[in-house]
């Protein structure tokens, strides 16, 4: 009885043991993983930014869907303009007498393709819209559309996914305090996005350590 006791004590000793490791433990793990997810998100996120706002200077608006938008990154261009003043003489009725007119005169010197613009020889544009670790081959949501401003309307875009998505596979009990997230060092809120279909804004949801990440 004596040595069932010990061996029931040491398994008690090894639950409990390995119980407060996985308490300490997971949350340090899980957040390794959300990073290294969330930086990859993010800069799909900001290749689908880049390449609306390439869309809307030669368009005018946004994109509605992504067929348009790989379709315009793949054979768009850009227009490259030169400004220069000008002057001439003009007869001016009320005067009799010529008068200098200044004029600005607008020179198209070329074109540049989006593609090599944005992306150089990479081709990843063509799956942008595709989520990084979706287990079901998810896709971003993407919408466009106008808002009007103080009298102004102004074309707007809203990309955005469902960090339940992104982590799908992560403890439901930390996955729920992360989309409860609160704090300038984190992405706040349950989804990931940039833009908005309220305000005029192509800004992204998640802080500025994201961008360094990106960057290196």
């Amino acid at each position: 009885m004596k040595t069932i006791l010990q061996i029931f004590l040491w398994l008690v000793s090894i639950g409990l043991a390995f119980m407060i490791y996985k308490s300490v433990n997971g949350p340090i793990e899980f957040n390794k993983v959300k990073q290294e997810r969330f930086t990859k998100v993010i800069a799909s996120l900001k290749d689908i930014r880049n390449s609306q706002e390439a869309y809307k200077t030669v368009n005018g608006r946004y994109a509605k869907d992504f067929n348009s938008l790989i379709k315009f990154v793949d054979t768009g261009k850009y227009i490259i303009t030169q400004q220069r003043d000008s002057s001439y003489l003009e007869y001016d009725k009320h005067f009799g007498i010529d008068m200098l007119k200044e004029v600005k005169i607008v020179d198209t010197l070329g074109f540049v393709s989006v593609k090599d613009s944005l992306f150089k020889k990479d081709t990843r544009y063509k799956s942008m819209m595709n989520v990084p670790y979706a287990k079901n081959n998810e896709q971003f949501e993407m919408k466009s559309g106008i808002v009007e401003k103080g009298g102004y309307k102004a074309p707007v875009f809203e990309v955005l996914i469902s960090k339940d998505i992104v982590l799908h596979d992560q403890p439901k009990e930390l996955l729920a305090r992360e989309n409860a997230q609160i704090n300038v060092d984190e992405v706040n809120g349950s989804v990931i996005k940039v833009g908005s279909m309220t305000e005029v804004s192509t800004s992204g949801n998640w802080p500025s350590i994201y961008d360094k990440r990106n960057d290196q």
